[in-house]
């Protein structure tokens, strides 16, 4: 007994039709009428009565399709369950991330994935929130970490929220502090400051400036255009001050001041991000569930 024979069979009991059952699972009718009846020699009964126009189950016929579709179900559960095994010894992930997020949140996550899972490639592509949602849409990438609230919702997604992290002011240790010189930072001060600020597109140029222009004044811009390594490199250099997630603040190391925002403050919430319609390979849910425990 075979299972492709169980599924032919499967297939003509439940259309009662032997040419519509042979295009269901895609074989010439001949070729399937032939394996019905090997299957029936085998079990030495008749499945089918066949009657011009009309095709019922035999008493054999009925005992044998609950235990036929059983089979068959066991069969592609043992098959999806060594697929997704295998996905877990190699393959891999196409995760898109912020920028900052790349510096602040990934590597360790990136280094414990790796650890468990040497055998999956990873895949990492930076980019605004904008961009990768539009990445994810068409199936380019697995698993999208973008910031929230996008500022257009995309009802094709399913997102989680991964943490929310305040924003913090850095500047040079050699220039004046920021502000008025004390341990905390208000929005307002910074109209006196001369900002580096990121390249178009980029979640954290919007917030910043999105916040400046609720205290009453527009940002004056020291140098513009850059990405993260970029910003806290001319920052370091003392071309001026910016806004920057407090991970990325802690991990870049010396050569900083770090101030933190008065309260209310500024913060953002990450997200993870995947396609609502499709779900992701095996190795990227596991992924999926490293970001969400970490």
């Amino acid at each position: 007994m075979q299972l492709q024979q169980l599924q032919y069979f499967v297939a003509v009991a439940e259309t009662r039709h032997f040419t519509h059952a042979a295009e269901l699972v895609h074989v010439a009718q001949p070729s399937l009428s032939q394996q019905i009846k090997a299957l029936e020699r085998e079990l030495g009964a008749d499945l089918f009565l066949r009657a011009r126009g009309n095709i019922t189950l035999t008493d054999a016929g009925e005992a044998l399709l609950p235990l036929a579709r059983r089979i068959l179900a066991d069969a592609d559960t043992a098959r999806q369950e060594v697929q997704e095994l295998v996905q877990l010894r190699r393959g891999r992930v196409r995760l898109g991330a912020t920028p900052s997020l790349c510096t602040g949140l990934l590597p360790d996550v990136l280094r414990a994935f790796h650890d468990r899972y040497p055998g999956i490639r990873l895949m990492i592509e930076e980019g605004g929130s904008h961009d990768l949602v539009r990445e994810l849409a068409r199936g380019a990438l697995d698993l999208a970490l973008i910031v929230l609230p996008l500022p257009t919702p995309s009802p094709a997604l399913t997102t989680w929220e991964v943490l929310r992290e305040d924003l913090v002011v850095v500047s040079s240790p050699e220039a004046p502090a920021p502000g008025r010189g004390g341990r905390i930072v208000h929005i307002a001060d910074l109209e006196r400051e001369r900002l580096v600020m990121f390249r178009h597109g980029y979640d954290l140029r919007e917030l910043t400036v999105a916040a400046c222009r609720s205290a009453g004044f527009e940002p004056e811009f020291a140098v513009e255009g850059g990405e993260m390594d970029a910003v806290l490199g001319f920052v370091r250099a003392g071309l001026g001050v910016a806004v920057v997630p407090r991970m990325v603040a802690m991990r870049a190391g010396l050569g900083l001041r770090v101030t933190p925002l008065a309260r209310p403050g500024l913060d953002r919430v990450i997200a993870l991000a995947h396609r609502s319609d499709v779900a992701p390979p095996r190795a990227a849910r596991e992924l999926q569930r490293m970001l969400l425990e970490r």
